[in-house]
């Protein structure tokens, strides 16, 4: 009882732990330095949350498919493990591509951020200095559909190990839980300190650019990394 208490309880460290791994930290990381969303994107709260909302898709797709993958005493087949891997890959890339062409168009008066004053639209960089728009949504959703297929490309290894380690459905399914709860304290605890340090560097527009475009070119080295092994 104790050994599988232990057992499900190091889910928590591991998660904590997986939050870390390059693929994540590259993908989040393109986020935090983007101001798209109208909101200053330094600081440590605002990435913080970046990383939490990762690390609930993250949690949700580990979560569904690993339950699934015990109702049906099954694992997932290794031919879609790969294509998942494949995917994580591509949309580093991918991520890495838009951090960097973002950057060239925004030159160094800092991102434009279209947006409403009731029935007023108008466009201007973003942030300028107290004149800054929240955008809920557009926050939102980038990071947790980036999670979520991060979560499914990890779901099979997570279902093989606990179906290996842990002796029944129920300890598996908090085991899993667990594991998520620890990647979303991981990855906030990630990005927040990456968004404190934004806030002591990045003084003006021009040195956001930069750290945008290095987080755009690290992404796309790590998706090339990632997925070599895959065409090998």
């Amino acid at each position: 009882m104790f050994a599988t208490l232990g057992g499900i309880l190091l889910g928590l460290v591991v998660g904590v732990r997986h939050a870390f791994e390059p693929d994540h930290l590259a993908a989040v990381s393109t986020m935090v330095t983007d101001g798209r969303d109208g909101r200053d994107p330094r600081g440590a709260r605002r990435g913080a949350l970046v990383g939490a909302v990762w690390g609930l898709g993250h949690t949700l797709a580990l979560v569904i498919v690993g339950i699934a993958m015990l109702a049906a005493g099954a694992l997932v087949p290794a031919a879609i493990e790969r294509g998942l891997e494949a995917a994580v890959a591509v949309m580093l890339v991918g991520l890495g591509v838009r951090a960097l062409v973002l950057a060239a168009r925004d030159g160094k008066r800092g991102p434009i951020a279209p947006h409403a004053h009731g029935h007023a639209r108008h466009a201007h960089a973003a942030p300028d200095g107290g004149h800054v728009h929240v955008g809920e949504t557009t926050l939102a959703w980038r990071p947790l559909a980036i999670g979520l297929v991060h979560g499914l490309a990890g779901s099979g290894g997570l279902t093989a190990l606990v179906f290996a380690e842990l002796p029944s459905n129920a300890a598996r399914v908090v085991y899993m839980v667990l594991f998520g709860a620890g990647s979303i304290a991981g990855m906030a605890i990630a990005s927040g300190l990456a968004g404190l340090s934004l806030a002591r560097v990045a003084r003006g527009p021009e040195a956001m650019r930069r750290i945008g475009a290095l987080a755009g070119a690290l992404s796309i080295i790590v998706g090339i990394a990632w997925g070599a092994p895959l065409v090998a």
